[in-house]
């Protein structure tokens, strides 16, 4: 039995987290949970699940889950940022999925780290702000990094069996989002309700927009590099609308594997929960001979500039990528907000990289003051309408 504390469990990979946990009893077991303000389905997982110990964002989100709780058995509460590593460190935990939303998964997933737990990684913020120094310290730690991300564990899966040094490139695929096939011209236009209409995924708000400006690509990039210890030269994305191959690995030799599936997130979940064993699938799989033609495309980035400003910010290292970050997360949400449109969401970002005087070696000081200062001044630049 496999004991799992779960971060970020109301969201869209907590929740097929917990669907894949409730069809496999018998392997896994919930400890913990950790939520933000859903407190009303952070009860009913509660209930079905019955963790030992829960986290959400403040005391009063705590106080009102007493509240719902009061009749729903034995579970302590917990919040903030010291609740999530809290759980995060949970003696009896095997494995931490880290599945929060942003920048806020960091620290909860370098606390388990520190405890020891072994990794399941949906939040690729964690590697694009501090990649290098998460991936020595899991190292040093012996803690095992399993992503779940479908494009990583895609390439995760290809690699089974061989040696790292026989990788001559890491293809990452995107299905290239909803506006694969708009004119440049026309996306000024886009709404928030056409954005978050992601042809082939369910996925939670942010990482769709991310998806449709495909900086969610671009942060794969980043995570991949550390990930799998390769260089910036050795990725490549490539344009996939039907989202079936989920990425691929070229090898010296010129032999290419790829990992296929439906676009279900609760395969990659699940391998990340029983690697280095499969879990037994009781549907039907991908039916090859009914598919549509595959088809590949390299990608546009003059009409998503998000990829060049990521592959920007991974050159430039340092605390460059986590001043990426944040400012994506505060100009995806002013457009969901109405504030800026979709064609400024790169603007604002390349406004703030060009900003910030990065730091060459960071500790961790340094990239959550990096952090901060492009959020100050992505909110800065969204409120005042400065040149960007």
């Amino acid at each position: 039995m496999k004991n799992i504390s779960i971060l970020g469990s109301t969201g869209s990979i907590g929740t097929q987290a917990l669907a894949v946990i409730a069809d496999n009893r018998d392997k896994f077991s919930v400890v913990a949970l950790g939520a933000g303000k859903n407190v009303v389905r952070l009860r009913e997982q509660i209930e079905q699940f019955k963790p030992r110990l829960v986290a959400v964002c403040d005391a009063e989100h705590a106080r009102r889950l007493e509240e719902l709780l009061a009749t729903a058995g034995k579970t302590d509460i917990v919040y903030g940022a010291a609740g999530y590593k809290e759980i995060a460190s949970l003696r009896e935990t095997d494995l931490v999925l880290s599945a929060m939303v942003g920048a806020a998964g960091l620290l909860p997933t370098m606390a388990a780290i520190e405890a020891g737990k072994d990794i399941a990684l949906a939040n690729k913020e964690t590697l694009v702000m501090a990649g290098e120094m998460v991936m020595n310290r899991a190292a040093a730690k012996g803690v095992k990094i399993l992503p779940v991300d479908s494009e990583h564990s895609a390439i995760f899966q290809c690699l089974q069996g061989h040696r790292q040094s026989e990788i001559r490139k890491i293809i990452l695929t995107a299905s290239g989002g909803p506006f694969r096939t708009w004119s440049g011209e026309s996306l000024d236009g886009v709404t928030p309700a056409q954005a978050l209409r992601h042809p082939n995924w369910d996925m939670g708000r942010k990482i769709t927009i991310d998806s449709a400006t495909m900086m969610n690509k671009g942060l794969e990039i980043i995570e991949a590099r550390w990930l799998f210890a390769v260089s910036p030269a050795q990725i490549e994305v490539v344009v996939h609308p039907q989202s079936i191959v989920h990425s691929l690995v070229e090898y010296h030799d010129g032999a290419v594997m790829a990992q296929l599936g439906t676009p279900d997130m609760r395969l990659p979940i699940a391998y990340a929960f029983s690697w280095p064993e499969r879990l037994v699938e009781k549907g039907d799989g991908l039916d090859l001979k009914n598919m549509t033609p595959l088809e590949f495309y390299p990608p546009d980035t003059d009409k998503f500039p998000c990829l060049k400003l990521a592959a920007a910010a991974l050159g430039e290292g340092g605390t460059m990528p986590a001043v990426l970050n944040g400012a994506n997360e505060i100009a995806v949400q002013a457009f969901l907000d109405g504030e800026i449109r979709f064609t400024d969401i790169p603007r604002v970002i390349a406004r703030v990289m060009k900003l910030h005087l990065p730091c060459r070696s960071p500790g961790w000081e340094e990239i959550l003051a990096a952090d901060r200062e492009a959020r100050d001044r992505a909110v800065k630049i969204v409120k005042e309408k400065l040149d960007w």
